[in-house]
């Protein structure tokens, strides 16, 4: 029995090293800081427009295989915005959205011009807190979004260096949000059990976004980039009677690295 054992072992490692060279993936993350201006409205908690400042997280991986024109992208962002009122009161606002998705790659200019296009699946939890409100001081955010997505990469060289300028761009096609209707309370909702159309199906009419990531890569060495850039999400919604918008706009920097796997490392 041992004996079988080891020729078992051995024929799955001649099976892995037999496997052709484009079974390996390349690999690019991302990892990015930003601060910058948040304006948030929700006639829930109140019909002032609330304007501040926040900081943002954006880690991104994308991978691809060199056989292949799909690519995999994944995307973490969370944001965490202060904002006040011309009458000094004050909301906190916060809130996590995961992307995942694939895109279809062209190549154009020898290479110099890359085109994605293909979906995001977008899912976010958040919130809004009102910190002068007694009674309902804050809401909950949560949707699930389908996004077309369009991507564009340039790669030229400056000062005998690398470097890529590439835009990202998500509108949402269809989803589903959680929201109150107008005049109901959360007691109303999750105590008594009440329903009031409080998952409302959404579409581009009815909840508005414009998504886009901007950014700039100048390379350091064969595979650490400096990334500085810009993301801007403009989301709106008017469902149940009921107006938000959070928009925010944020400087970002940070890093990104490029490497390969293949199954020979596993």
């Amino acid at each position: 029995m041992r004996t079988k054992y080891k020729i078992g072992l051995l024929a799955i490692g001649c099976w892995l090293l037999a496997l052709p060279a484009n079974s390996q993936k390349t690999i690019t993350r991302s990892t990015m800081i930003g601060i910058g201006r948040t304006n948030i409205l929700d006639t829930y908690l109140s019909d002032e427009h609330f304007k501040g400042t926040g900081v943002s997280f954006l880690a991104t991986v994308e991978r691809q295989r060199p056989d292949s024109r799909w690519s995999t992208i994944m995307e973490h962002e969370g944001n965490l915005s202060s904002c006040d009122s011309r009458h000094t009161q004050q909301e906190l606002e916060g809130a996590y959205n995961f992307y995942w998705g694939k895109l279809y790659c062209w190549q154009l200019l020898d290479g110099a011009l890359s085109l994605q296009a293909g979906g995001l699946l977008n899912a976010s939890l958040g919130f809004i807190y009102n910190t002068s409100n007694g009674n309902n001081p804050a809401q909950a955010r949560a949707h699930l979004n389908v996004m077309p997505t369009g991507v564009a990469s340039y790669r030229f060289q400056l000062f005998n260096k690398t470097f890529v300028a590439r835009y990202e761009l998500a509108l949402p096609l269809a989803g589903i949000c959680f929201s109150p209707n107008y005049g109901q309370s959360y007691y109303e909702i999750f105590n008594r059990g009440d329903y009031d159309h409080n998952a409302v199906v959404t579409t581009m009419a009815t909840a508005p976004e414009w998504r886009n990531l901007l950014t700039l890569d100048a390379a350091i060495t064969r595979k650490l980039t400096l990334r500085i850039g810009y993301l801007g999400n403009i989301q709106q919604s008017k469902v149940n009677n009921l107006r938000q918008h959070v928009w925010t706009h944020r400087f970002l920097i940070g890093i990104t690295k490029r490497f390969s796997i293949t199954p020979h490392a596993l």
